[in-house]
């Protein structure tokens, strides 16, 4: 166990800034996804296939775990994506107990949008996101 750090004023200001703009960052994201029509989870479902390492698709299974959701509420979420026309699903061939989750092309058009507007966003806060001057966090250095 690493011994315990005392935090410093400074400390607390950092992390309290460290959150307020990473609240602002997510309430834009929000209010993104609803200007396109979209719920924020459907925009970061669509972000998470795209995203997802390696390919072009993600399984139930790993969308709950990048969503941080339990599997049946990502269920629904997928079930209302693919009803919008945002996503399809299909049997993985090499293990059938899998389901591959895929963006449309509507859904990748969606996707493509709001991503321009997140990486405009992220561009604009350069520099507010670093946390090396945190003391506590740094070893005590």
């Amino acid at each position: 166990m690493k011994p315990t750090v005392s935090l410093q004023k400074e400390d607390f200001e950092a992390l309290s800034e460290f959150r307020y703009q990473l609240r602002r960052f997510i309430r834009f994201s929000e209010e993104a996804a609803h200007s396109e029509g979209l719920t924020p989870l459907q925009y970061l479902l669509l972000l998470h296939i795209k995203g997802f390492p390696g390919r072009e698709w993600a399984s139930i299974g790993e969308l709950a775990e990048r969503l941080q959701a339990q599997h049946h509420g990502v269920v629904a979420l997928v079930n209302r994506c693919e009803k919008a026309g945002l996503v399809t699903r299909r049997q993985d061939e090499q293990d059938r107990r899998q389901i591959q989750v895929r963006l449309t092309k509507t859904g990748e058009k969606y996707l493509h949008r709001l991503a321009q507007l997140h990486r405009n966003e992220l561009n604009s806060l350069a520099g507010v996101f670093q946390v090396s001057h945190i003391s506590a966090f740094n070893d005590g250095e």
